[in-house]
């Protein structure tokens, strides 16, 4: 990839990134709400959670966060190989 290209990619990238979180956020609530019958997710610290909750919770929330962020970002680069012929990755 030339580095005009990776110049114009990385704000692309860095958005589409932003948008993902926001995207895993409001799937994590939505599957959390079906998972624990609560509308609000655990904080760490916060003492009316027990440990298996909070653990549970989180992993949860970074599967989700994982498996966005990574659809995510191949469809973004798949989307910019077909534009411009060079994928953002290489």
């Amino acid at each position: 990839m030339s580095k005009a290209s990776k110049v114009v990619y990385r704000p692309i990238g860095l958005a589409s990134g932003m948008a993902g979180g926001l995207v895993a956020g409001i799937i994590f609530k939505q599957v959390w709400k079906k998972v624990s019958g609560r509308d609000d997710a655990p904080g760490a610290t916060q003492s009316e959670y027990g440990w298996g909750e909070v653990l549970l919770a989180s992993a949860i929330q970074g599967a989700i966060y994982a498996v966005v962020k990574a659809t995510i970002d191949r469809a973004g680069a798949q989307a910019w190989a077909r534009s411009t012929g060079e994928w953002p990755g290489d």
